[in-house]
């Protein structure tokens, strides 16, 4: 027997050791994608070896048109040769990029036994890469022709028949879109992404969309057709933000190359042009804000088929290009990513139910049923219900303004058939709701199974996980995330109803939660290209982005619009990818330049303060002032990063000049307290370095006697909740930090999933008639907290990208036990950690070619150190209580 255990064991070593080869090809971040337009596209891998000390000594990457000759190790577009490095990340640095072509590509790479591993071979293929390779014309069913204005509710249907006379080889549609759409050939729906495309500014920049359309296209005739949606292109509901007067505001529009090639070689291109037509659609009235409304009996089977009558439908109209800037929309698509059971349903009358929901989320309800033609069923949805169990709009319907009953808000209204079985579901809309009141306008009888509601965002893919022997720990890690999503529509928003705002405050405080959680690089590389748009030429940003004309003139200074720093460098810091740093770069310092020219002594009282704080008020000068520090030092940083020494020389003075300013006025150097020593005003300063290190402790000691005075709660608004866990968890309070984490009384965010929250909420409190959002991210830093401080994963700015990371976990009272892991760009970081007795037992996974710096806690001492394999192994000792972990599976006794 036991030589059998050898066996299988030998066998298991040669199998793994064979399945040792470079994993997870991207280029640009995306597997295999469509639609490239960026001429030195980035390359990344991760090394897949588990073996201890695994390390990749040298790369070579090769790109070719052709996919045989790549995988024998001959590339015709680039070939690296063999490069001594340890890198994982490049640019494409080959002869240059034609348009509308498919490129493959794979890496050689050297591991630590000097043996060459090879990854399988992947591929990319341009799109447009330049305006000019556009062949179609913008076309809509505009006003010219057929009385229709930006006030027409009508969304409309558009339609063409082309013939493929040789047998299709591949093919390609390209769409790019202002407003919304649904894309169909020969009667399907092509892929399964929603609200396409991303919003944007849409006079300054448009996205178009990628799509393999091969397997859609018959021999013979086809039929492409295409739904347009308002969005926020032409927007009619009104509310306070005057989206209803954007400077571009216009009836939909759209243009479209379908590139096919046939097996003889040729190539035939369907564009937009004078032969398409169009018709209203059932879609009676689409708003992205409000709802849409549907009469089934307006449907027009076939229509987006071959042989379909169309001699009733209208002429097309020419328009003109939006925007000079046509990108491709190069990031992770909002889907329906998930269904949410319905937990009940409650018969109120013979014409209404009510729907609950497990969870709060935000997305759209399917719904189905039969009845008479002409019947009205209202689908109004919300997060809240009255004393008498019937929904309440009163929290988010604030800032809606309505001139009259047409648009109720969150209520889509659905006109039956009459001929069997209807289905409806917002093409062009969705919500944020708990709970769906469904009205009919006669008598109805209706189960769980006629509503679906599905959880819609944007579809990232989940990189960390969280389980603690705490279920309230667990809990908010969930709603944090639940949070974070609903408010993820191709840029972060602060609510998916009252607002859908790109509030960019929300976005940076949420950043890390994020980044942890969530592969959403492609998400704020977009955002960010906003932001680049929305720039004023002296540098000055709004404070909701994208944005209509709302948010230059409140709301978006320091503490908000830093967004343009911030987040730049977060995923630097998290992916250790410096490409949107560069591309903001010069933003940055424009925004700087532009606040030192207002504030020449340092200190500005631009922005909001520490917005919805529980009850303390902290001055607005000492946050912003904090902020622009923070900018200062982000600009400094990454101008050392790309070599700009003067750069580098005036913005670290700068800085100094910043932090100076702030001391002298608001730190008490004898009592080592900043203000009146609130929790905002002494733990932001320690967030962002601004305390001088002699005086760390200090106040560090008066932070957590001041939370210990307010009974172990939180004290805080929107930028001290960013600063108050990690302020303790760093300065060694790790203790009383995950006590405030934890508690469920108010205030705290425990205290919101003692009421059933599923989400975060906007305000702390939570008084009956006077909620507002109940899924709002603005509180959401503490999703990150949990992997800093339970997990200890950390990062080391010398080594971004989790090359080396700090690894810092706190056995905190509370817990038995914390389970983390994070996919970081070299592979999963696990840090598992469990109480028994006195003895803590720790295991952690180092991916290949990265490593590890251990702190091994105040009060523990490293007893036992083995392999996961058993083997027995010394580690380096880089300084007292501080170790170095190479790549490997290690299993630590501490005590």
């Amino acid at each position: 027997m036991r030589t059998l255990l050898t066996i299988l064991f030998c066998i298991a070593c040669v199998l793994s050791y064979a399945q040792i080869k470079p994993v997870k090809l991207q280029c640009e971040h995306l597997v295999n994608p469509l639609g490239i337009d960026t001429p030195e596209p980035r390359l990344s891998w991760q090394l897949k070896d588990d073996r201890y000390g695994a390390l990749q000594q040298e790369y070579r990457v090769i790109v070719g048109t052709d996919s045989a000759a790549v995988v024998v190790g001959k590339g015709n577009m680039w070939d690296t040769q063999k490069v001594a490095s340890d890198q994982m990340l490049v640019c494409y640095n080959g002869l240059p990029l034609s348009p509308f072509t498919r490129y493959y590509w794979k890496v050689d790479i050297r591991d630590k036994d000097q043996e060459v591993r090879t990854s399988d071979v992947v591929a990319f293929e341009t799109g447009m890469m330049h305006i000019s390779n556009w062949k179609g014309s913008w076309i809509s069913d505009g006003h010219e022709l057929h009385g229709k204005d930006i006030y027409d509710k009508s969304a409309p249907y558009f339609r063409k028949e082309f013939a493929a006379a040789k047998k299709v080889k591949s093919a390609r549609a390209y769409i790019a879109v202002a407003g919304l759409y649904e894309l169909y050939i020969n009667g399907e729906k092509i892929g399964n992404h929603r609200l396409d495309p991303m919003y944007t500014r849409f006079d300054r920049r448009n996205l178009y969309v990628s799509y393999d359309i091969t397997s859609n296209l018959k021999n013979g005739d086809n039929a492409l057709g295409v739904l347009l949606g308002n969005g926020w292109y032409n927007h009619q509901s009104m509310a306070v933000w005057y989206f209803d007067r954007a400077p571009w505001r216009n009836r939909p529009a759209f243009c479209m190359d379908v590139r096919v090639t046939y097996e003889d070689g040729s190539t035939e291109i369907i564009t937009t042009d004078n032969s398409w037509k169009t018709s209203p659609s059932p879609l009676i009235f689409n708003s992205i804000y409000t709802a849409e409304h549907y009469d089934a009996r307006l449907e027009q089977p076939g229509w987006d088929k071959t042989g379909f009558d169309d001699s009733g439908w209208g002429r097309i109209t020419l328009r003109g290009v939006p925007s000079q800037n046509i990108a491709s929309q190069q990031l992770y698509p909002i889907r329906n990513v998930e269904k949410i059971p319905v937990r009940s349903v409650t018969k109120i009358d013979d014409y209404t139910y009510r729907y609950d929901l497990e969870q709060n989320i935000s997305g759209v309800t399917e719904f189905r049923v039969e009845g008479d033609a002409g019947t009205i069923i209202t689908l109004e949805h919300a997060e809240l219900l009255d004393e008498n169990g019937r929904i309440r709009m009163s929290n988010l319907n604030e800032h809606y303004r309505p001139t009259d009953d047409s648009d109720p808000f969150q209520k889509d209204i659905f006109i039956l058939s009459g001929k069997g079985e209807d289905v409806f579901m917002p093409k062009f809309n969705y919500k944020g709701f708990q709970y769906v009141e469904v009205k009919s306008s006669k008598p109805i009888e209706l189960t769980k199974d006629n509503l679906t509601a599905w959880f819609m965002h944007s579809d990232v893919p989940p990189i960390g996980s969280l389980e603690t022997s705490n279920p309230l720990i667990n809990k908010i890690w969930r709603a944090t995330n639940n949070a974070y999503l609903s408010n993820l529509f191709g840029y972060p928003t602060d609510c998916p109803h009252r607002e859908k705002n790109g509030w960019t405050g929300d976005g940076h405080i949420a950043i890390e939660t994020a980044l942890y959680n969530f592969d959403a690089l492609t998400v704020y590389e977009k955002w960010l290209a906003d932001h680049r748009d929305e720039q004023q030429p002296n540098g000055v940003l709004p404070a909701i982005i994208p944005t209509s004309g709302w948010g230059y003139h409140w709301a978006n200074g320091l503490d908000w619009t830093s967004t343009i720093a911030i987040i730049p460098w977060s995923i630097y810091e998290f992916y250790g990818d410096s490409r949107l740093l560069s591309d903001c770069y010069d933003n940055i310092k424009r925004y700087v330049d532009h606040v030192t020219d207002l504030s020449p002594d340092g200190l500005t009282d631009w922005g909001l303060g520490d917005w919805v704080p529980v009850k303390s008020r902290t001055p607005v000068e000492f946050t912003s002032s904090i902020y622009y520090y923070v900018d200062v030092m982000i600009l400094a940083n990454a101008a050392k990063l790309f070599d700009r020494q003067d750069d580098c020389l005036k913005y670290n003075a700068l800085a100094e000049k910043i932090k100076k300013a702030v001391n002298d006025k608001y730190l008490n150097t004898e009592t080592g307290i900043y203000g009146e020593g609130v929790q905002t005003e002494l733990s932001v300063p320690l967030q962002w370095g601004i305390v001088p290190e002699a005086y760390r402790q200090k106040v560090a000691d008066n932070l957590a006697k001041r939370v210990i005075t307010d009974g172990s709660h939180i004290d805080v608004g929107l930028l001290g909740s960013k600063a108050i866990l990690n302020a303790l968890s760093e300065n060694g309070y790790s203790d009383l930090a995950f006590t405030v984490a934890s508690q469920q009384t108010y205030p705290s965010w425990g205290y919101w999933i003692s009421k059933g929250a599923t989400t975060l909420y906007e305000a702390w409190a939570v008084e009956p008639g006077k909620e507002t959002s109940l899924n709002h991210i603005m509180f959401g830093e503490i999703g990150a907290w949990f992997y800093k401080a339970l997990g200890g994963i950390r990062i080391d700015q010398q080594a971004p990208g989790f090359k080396n990371t700090f690894l810092k976990p706190q056995f905190v009272k509370g817990l038995n036990f914390s389970k983390v892991t994070y996919e970081s760009p070299y592979g999963e970081i696990v840090s598992n950690w469990e109480r028994k007795g006195k003895t803590i037992s720790y295991k952690v996974v180092i991916p290949a070619n990265s490593k590890a710096e251990l702190y091994i806690p105040t009060g523990y001492t490293l007893k036992k150190i083995r392999l996961t394999s058993g083997e027995k192994i010394e580690l380096n000792r880089i300084s007292e209580n501080v170790y170095e972990l190479v790549a490997g599976n290690y299993h630590l006794e501490l005590k």
